[in-house]
């Protein structure tokens, strides 16, 4: 899962990025308004978290030109503005969540968890598929009760094929949510990536469509 940080406060951005990337999300950082809602313009993220006092171009703005533009991404405002008529004006810009700072870097995990699973249709952290159990909280999969040894770049592999089940990703897509550094995208990258997921949970849990992508096989 990607997901965007919208924070001019380099330490809690940092703060945030660290525990979201233990959690195994791809984390993205800006710190000012213009360039946030231009990747979140361009670019598709699982979540974003958007900070309301950004330079350049403030939080809520940048919300209702995403909304505006038809940009889904689930939002959760970050604020240390706390009166309830600020939270009812982020909410109707179209936010999903809202927290006021100071916050618990917990709590922010929780929430982002949550937004991923309902834009996903998804009410539990933990999903079936075959055999095979993930748990989004654990960052585990186990086959039958009994955890399968999965590296956190394959584990993000599957929680997003997962995240879009039913529909083919293309190798780009997969780059952008996998692989956090450029050197990493190496052109083969992902081709050896399934391989070894392939190899851990079966050759039929990932299909591919020559062209388009991968998906989840049939069934799953």
């Amino acid at each position: 899962m990607r997901v965007l940080i919208g924070e001019d406060d380099d330490q809690i951005a940092q703060m945030l990025a660290t525990t979201l990337e233990k959690a195994g999300f791809g984390v993205e950082r800006e710190s000012d308004g213009e360039t946030i809602w231009f990747r979140g313009d361009t670019e598709n993220f699982d979540a974003v978290i958007l900070d309301l006092g950004l330079p350049q171009m403030d939080g809520l703005t940048v919300l209702r030109r995403w909304r505006k533009a038809g940009r889904l991404v689930p939002v959760l405002i970050l604020t240390a503005r706390g009166q309830w008529e600020e939270r009812v004006e982020g909410i109707e810009a179209g936010a999903d969540d809202y927290v006021v700072k100071p916050f618990h870097v917990m709590e922010i995990l929780a929430r982002v968890r949550a937004l991923v699973r309902r834009a996903s249709g998804l009410a539990s952290s933990k999903v079936e598929f075959g055999p095979y159990q993930l748990d989004m909280r654990t960052m585990q999969v186990t086959r039958d009760g009994v955890p399968v040894d999965l590296t956190p770049q394959e584990f993000r592999l599957v929680a997003y094929l997962l995240h879009n089940r039913g529909k083919v990703v293309s190798q780009l897509e997969i780059t952008e949510h996998i692989y956090k550094q450029d050197y990493e995208r190496d052109s083969n990258a992902v081709e050896v990536l399934v391989a070894r997921v392939r190899k851990r949970l079966g050759a039929n849990v990932i299909k591919t469509r020559r062209g388009f992508g991968y998906m989840l096989g049939e069934g799953l």
